[in-house]
């Protein structure tokens, strides 16, 4: 049964809605992701890079479809209930709820780690409750934050391609493609950088905040990736060129180390200041996308229906924003979750796997499901690509909650 609960003002236009994917996929991800991506993948790195991408359009593109027939937050969360069932619902929404909730965790610590890495956890927590303060106050107020990070990241992101293609270290030679690392390591890559390239799901999730919804999400979903996808490509080049693959993977601070290996010393403290705010932006789109998805699944009843309260002034769900809040401050407090950022792409897959089968089933014409079915073994491909350890707790964590939801029908059908 849906709990009935005011809905939320529709006040987001495209160029709203593409800055806000545009802050939850240009983040963190960009400064940290590829280090990781490329000791997996050595001499793949690029080609790595293009897998992901190829699955983030395919997962662009069926939720696009899914978001214009049922504009409402939640995301896959709602499209699998309405296209598969109940249960394929809330998997989603908690495959979604639990490995971002994990990620707004990471984003935190990244950001004290930059700031102050001396007290990075108390950072992190004044973070947290900065950022839910401000999306407390209304998406709009988040939409024009959100553009000031995207700008500034953006600036940053571009000195780091210009200072490394412009300097004598920069070689082309260092671009060349290969499997070094075999298959493997290029999906394994690929699983690692998707991780950044999942923001176009919180444009989804405010499925009930844009107007005209069945125009609006369709064009920006593309949009907020083509643009995420061609700044990954420059950096990505970029950074390559200046420190080859392997320097890349063993770089601890990819992007301020290529600059200095470059010889723009000066350049470093302004990506640390760039990869700050990058990961600000992360954390404020992360906790507006998870709260939307609490108010959706507290809607039905899968969490406590409190959390479906819309605050009668902001039109924001309050409740849910500062359950989430108050749970990624705990983590924040006292939990190290660098582990948990493969997990994070486990959840973050799966969600897209249920959600490509969503989009399958809305046509039965052959033409109209190649894209579900290609983004949808594309998923539990780079799934089962990721970290052995990150796959096993990830299946771990969606068995616990799959089996709390037969609990519950259980407890209800009594």
């Amino acid at each position: 049964m849906t709990l009935s609960s005011p809905e939320l003002r529709r006040t987001l236009g495209v160029g709203d809605a593409v800055v806000i994917g545009l802050g939850s996929m240009i983040g963190a991800g960009i400064f940290a992701a590829l280090g990781p991506a490329a000791r997996a993948a050595g001499s793949g790195l690029l080609l790595g890079l293009a897998v992901a991408a190829v699955v983030a359009y395919c997962n662009a593109t069926s939720s696009a479809r899914l978001a214009a027939l049922y504009p409402a937050s939640g995301g896959t969360y709602v499209y699998g209930r309405e296209r598969l069932g109940a249960f394929w619902g809330y998997l989603a929404g908690w495959s979604f709820i639990v490995g971002k909730t994990a990620s707004c965790a990471a984003m935190a610590l990244t950001v004290g780690a930059y700031v102050w890495p001396s007290h990075g956890h108390a950072v992190a927590v004044a973070a947290v409750v900065a950022l839910t303060a401000v999306n407390y106050g209304g998406v709009q107020k988040s939409a024009w934050l959100t553009r000031v990070i995207v700008a500034v990241v953006l600036a940053v992101l571009a000195s780091v391609v210009v200072g490394c293609l412009g300097s004598d270290a920069s070689d082309a030679g260092r671009l060349g493609i290969g499997l070094s690392s075999g298959a493997v390591g290029v999906l394994q890559a690929a699983g690692l950088l998707f991780f950044a390239f999942a923001g176009y799901a919180r444009i989804a999730t405010l499925g009930e905040e844009v107007r005209d919804p069945a125009r609006t999400i369709p064009r920006a979903i593309p949009l907020a990736l083509g643009i995420a996808l061609t700044v990954y490509a420059a950096v990505a080049v970029a950074v390559l060129s200046v420190l080859g693959s392997e320097g890349l993977g063993l770089a601890p601070a990819p992007l301020a180390d290529a600059v200095r290996a470059a010889g723009l010393p000066g350049l470093v403290p302004v990506v640390r200041v760039g990869a700050t705010v990058a990961s600000l932006g992360s954390l404020l789109a992360l906790i507006l996308g998870v709260s939307r998805t609490t108010l959706a699944m507290a809607r039905d009843r899968h969490l406590p229906g409190a959390l479906a309260a819309v605050h009668p002034r902001f039109q924001v769900p309050h409740r849910a924003e500062l359950a989430v809040g108050v749970v990624v401050a705990a983590l924040a407090a006292t939990v190290d979750v660098r582990g948990a950022i493969g997990f994070s792409s486990f959840g973050v897959l799966a969600y897209y796997a249920i959600a490509n089968a969503s989009a399958w089933t809305l046509s039965p014409a052959p033409a109209s499901q190649v894209v579900p079915v290609l983004g949808l073994l594309g998923c539990v491909t780079l799934a089962c690509a990721l970290p052995g350890v990150s796959v096993a707790v990830g299946a771990a964590v969606l068995a616990v909650g799959a089996a709390a939801y037969g609990v519950r029908l259980r407890a209800a059908s009594r």
